[in-house]
């Protein structure tokens, strides 16, 4: 295999992203697209994609396609991730990997038994920043890491996608706990926590404090705190809450410290990273990731992060879940 032929299953925001970036890469070929909206499978169609389906199952079964991006709510990761196993297509979901961990688990062992490639869409561990930060740590430069504060606030749900900053609705599975599988923490909880299990290690213990500002039965903000088998703890702050985009790394180590503050250009960079590459740095990773996972295929490498990462991830997530600190 020379170049990876893949099909995308979803167009909806992060499904945009991943069109847009993946008509760029190298070593790929979008094949096809899937979604219900004629409005996304138009869009795809006039940037070139020559395939467009209404039904995802039909793309799979398309024998030319190598592999899928899954980018659909987390409620149907499970259905499409077996789906698309069983018919040999190794697939890249987006996170959280499933909604519950029985999912996952199936999720996990589908993948095995049909001997495809699995692999979480976890960005931050593609970001130059994040990638550098994590070599001063294994090179030991920082010293013993004895604190690291992560910090990822936005708005979750309720930015503006539209083009002009108009606000559009909100999908209502976005507020079902039975189709999510949790709130804030699982959704912008499970980047963080993948980035510090990458640097430190595993999680053996996490508690929580969960707030409910907007008064939906889903948490809106989050506070854990994590030890990692390595000895370092870890402060993780997720929120909902700003309409002003905040995602930051501080490590204190006991040789040096450091602070990663990854967040977007301004109007101006933005812009002229667009025109002179096609994409802003900012969603630079979004395109690695990519161009990563179709190389694993093309070069029978198993991913990472792979599905027993994203397990992982979701495990120590739904142990916070269980250890709520109530704080009066």
């Amino acid at each position: 295999m020379h170049t990876a032929k893949l099909g995308i299953i979803g167009l909806g925001y992060v499904g945009q992203i991943h069109l847009r970036h993946s008509l760029k890469l190298p070593n790929a070929k979008i094949v096809a697209v899937a979604d219900l909206s004629k409005r996304a499978l138009t869009k795809a169609k006039d940037a070139g994609v020559k395939k467009i389906f209404s039904d995802y199952k039909n793309l799979i079964e398309d024998p030319e396609i190598d592999g899928v991006i899954i980018a659909l709510p987390t409620h149907l990761h499970l259905q499409c991730a077996k789906q698309a196993a069983e018919a040999k297509k190794h697939v890249f979901m987006e996170k959280p990997i499933a909604r519950s961990l029985e999912e996952a688990k199936e999720i996990v062992s589908v993948a095995e038994n049909n001997s495809v490639k699995l692999m979480i869409g976890y960005p931050l561990r593609f970001d130059a920043e994040f990638l550098d930060l994590r070599k001063k740590i294994k090179q030991g430069i920082l010293g013993d890491v004895e604190v690291a504060y992560a910090s990822y606030i936005s708005s979750g749900p309720f930015f503006h996608r539209a083009e002009g900053y108009a606000p559009t609705p909100v999908p209502e599975w976005w507020f079902n706990k039975d189709l999510t599988g949790g709130g804030v923490l699982i959704d912008l909880g499970s980047h963080v926590i993948n980035l510090l299990r990458w640097y430190f290690g595993e999680i053996i213990d996490i508690r929580a404090h969960f707030e409910h500002r907007l008064n939906m039965d889903l948490e809106d903000s989050a506070v854990c705190l994590a030890r990692f088998d390595t000895g370092t703890v870890g402060l993780i702050n997720v929120g909902w809450f700003s309409q002003e985009y905040q995602l930051k790394l501080e490590l204190l180590g006991s040789v040096k410290h450091a602070v990663v503050h990854h967040r977007p250009s301004n109007l101006l960079s933005t812009a002229a990273q667009m025109l002179t590459t096609g994409m802003s740095r900012f969603h630079h990773a979004h395109y690695s990731e990519l161009q990563y996972f179709a190389n694993c295929l093309i070069k029978d490498l198993q991913p990472s992060p792979s599905g027993e990462d994203g397990l992982k991830d979701l495990e120590a997530i739904a142990q916070a879940y269980r250890n709520e600190l109530i704080l009066k």
